[in-house]
C-alpha cells in the first residue's frame, strides 16, 4: 500500500504526524515516534509567555540586586536568546538524528516577537512552522472584526520574513468559521491545522481552587474537525491536517475520506506509547485492502461534503430522529 502523502510541500511516508506535545520535545522521544513510522514530528511549542514571564522575573531579581535597568536591551536580548537557543538545539539535533519532517511550533500571544526567532528557527534546519496562534474572544474592549485581523497581521509579517512553510493551527471560536477558514487558507499560508485542543478550567469542589480538566482528547472529540474538514476540503487554497480525537486508525481513516492530508495525534500517543502509530496504520492498510484501495489519493475526500452523496447531513446541528 502506498501510504505516502503530501503536506506543507513535504513528502511524507504516511499521513500520521506526531502532534505538538511533551512527546516532542527531546530528541530521545523524537527518535523513538520516527522509529515507529510517525510521518512527521510537530516540535513541542515554544511559548511567548514563559520568555514574557521569566523576562520580567529576571528584571525584578536584576531591579532587587541593584541593577540599572537601563541595560534592558541586553536582558531582553540574553534572557530570550537562551530560551531560543535551547529550542534551536532541539532542532538540529533531531534534525541529524531522524530523516523524517521535523516541524517546529511557535504559540504565539503577542505576536511581535517572533519574527526574528521565526528566522532563527528557519536557519536551523525546520522543514516547516507550525504557528499555534489563538486569542480569547474575552477581551470585550475589542470587536470579533479586530480579534481576527491579528491573525492576518501576524502571518503577512511572517511570509514576508521567512521562506519556510508556515502552517496554521486554529481554533474554531470564530464568528463565521468557515469563511475565516477560506480567508486564512488563501493568505498565503501552506496548511491549516483544524483544530487547537485548549487547556481547560475546572473547579475542585471541596479545595474551592481552579485546576485542569480534561487533559487528553477522547475519541468523541473527533466530531468537530471532522465536520469541518468535510465541509471546507475543496474550497481552501492550502493543505488541511485534522487534530484532536484522533485515537486509533479509523479515525486516521475518516479524516482521510473527509479530505484531510495529514492527522494529528497526541492523546492517542501519551495512552499507548509511540508503537501506537504502527497499529493505526496498520488499520489503514487493512481496510484499503479491504475495499481495493492502493493509495491515499484513490480514495481521500471521498466523503467530503462536495463529494456525498447527502451533502446537507454536514450541515445538520439540531437532532431530530435519533432518539425516536
Amino acid at each position: 500500500m502506498d501510504l505516502t502523502t503530501s503536506y506543507l510541500g513535504l513528502k511524507l511516508d504516511n499521513p500520521i504526524i506526531a502532534g505538538s506535545s511533551g512527546l516532542t520535545d527531546s530528541v530521545e522521544k523524537i527518535q523513538k515516534l520516527a522509529q515507529n513510522g510517525a510521518g512527521a514530528i510537530v516540535l513541542k511549542s515554544i511559548f511567548e509567555e514563559e520568555i514574557v514571564f521569566e523576562h520580567e522575573d529576571i528584571l525584578k531579581e536584576a531591579e532587587a540586586d541593584g541593577v540599572n535597568l537601563d541595560q534592558f536591551d541586553y536582558y531582553d536580548f540574553h534572557l530570550k536568546g537562551e530560551k531560543v537557543k535551547k529550542y534551536i538545539d532541539l532542532i538540529q539535533e533531531s534534525k541529524n538524528k531522524v530523516s523524517v519532517p521535523i516541524i517546529a511550533s511557535i504559540n504565539c500571544v503577542y505576536s511581535h516577537e517572533w519574527i526574528s526567532f521565526t528566522q532563527q528557527i528557519e536557519e536551523a534546519g525546520a522543514d516547516a512552522v507550525e504557528l499555534n496562534m489563538f486569542f480569547l474572544p474575552s477581551d470585550f474592549s475589542r470587536s470579533s472584526q479586530e480579534q481576527e485581523s491579528m491573525y492576518f497581521k501576524v502571518i503577512e509579517r511572517l511570509l514576508e520574513s521567512v521562506s519556510v512553510p508556515i502552517a496554521l493551527k486554529i481554533s474554531y471560536y470564530f464568528s463565521s468559521l468557515g469563511q475565516m477558514i477560506q480567508r486564512l487558507s488563501n493568505s498565503g499560508v501552506a496548511g491549516l491545522v483544524l483544530f487547537n485542543r485548549f487547556f481547560s478550567p475546572d473547579i475542585d469542589i471541596d479545595k474551592l481552587k481552579i485546576k485542569p480538566s480534561f487533559v487528553y482528547s477522547t475519541p468523541a472529540e473527533l466530531a468537530i474537525s471532522l465536520r469541518w474538514i468535510a465541509i471546507m476540503a475543496n474550497k481552501v487554497g492550502c493543505d488541511l491536517a485534522a487534530s484532536t480525537g484522533v485515537h486509533d486508525g479509523h479515525a486516521v481513516i475518516k479524516q482521510l475520506l473527509a479530505g484531510a492530508k495529514a492527522v494529528q495525534v497526541a492523546s492517542s500517543l501519551y495512552k499507548n506509547g509511540p508503537e501506537h502509530i504502527r497499529t493505526m496504520q496498520d488499520t489503514l492498510k487493512k481496510w484499503m485492502a479491504d475495499h481495493d484501495y492502493t493509495s491515499l489519493s484513490d480514495f481521500r475526500g471521498k466523503m467530503s461534503q462536495e463529494a456525498a452523496s447527502n451533502p446537507a447531513v454536514f450541515e445538520r446541528v439540531q437532532f431530530m430522529k435519533y432518539f425516536s
